[in-house]
């Protein structure tokens, strides 16, 4: 149940439009992600079908910057009704310094926080130094009390990294 409503669009400065990410978004949110250097791309979780399952469980959540008619940023969203989890955080690496990953993050936490979830969880892999200071810059803490597994249940969901 959400709590607040929010507008679809938000338009900041500098032209940037930070919207819903819609289905229709994919064939370019893909290209961005096939651009950025070091980002892991699963072959099943990351395809047409899945991405819009993730989508459609989790409306309104995820969400894309836009500058110049084109998605230069994504987050995508989802929760289970405890905690939520931001997936395919980045911004296009030519608009980096545009303070764009603060506000598109800053959209999905208040999104989160409207559907009543009190806690985000993310993955910043160890090689992905650029990502580690954004986070721990923006408040984020490390939690060093846990280690993380994972069981493969689909062999073909391989990840690749954008080289």
């Amino acid at each position: 149940m959400r709590i607040k409503k929010f507008t679809d669009v938000n338009m900041m400065k500098k032209d940037i439009e930070i919207r819903t990410m819609k289905i229709e978004d994919y064939t370019e949110v893909m290209s961005l992600w096939q651009s950025i250097k070091g980002f892991r791309i699963r072959a099943v979780d990351d395809d047409f079908e899945h991405i819009k399952r993730f989508l459609d469980r989790n409306v309104g959540l995820s969400v894309v910057a836009i500058k110049d008619n084109h998605i230069v940023g994504t987050i995508l969203s989802g929760h289970d009704g405890r905690q939520a989890t931001f997936y395919h955080v980045c911004v296009d690496s030519k608009f980096r310094g545009e303070n764009i990953a603060a506000k598109i993050v800053k959209e999905a936490i208040d999104r989160v926080n409207a559907e009543g979830i009190s806690k985000i969880t993310l993955i910043a892999f160890k090689k992905n130094l650029a990502g580690n200071i954004f986070w721990k810059s923006q408040n984020w803490k490390q939690n060093k009390e846990i280690n993380s597994y994972e069981l493969v249940l689909n062999e073909e969901n391989i990840s690749s990294i954008v080289a």
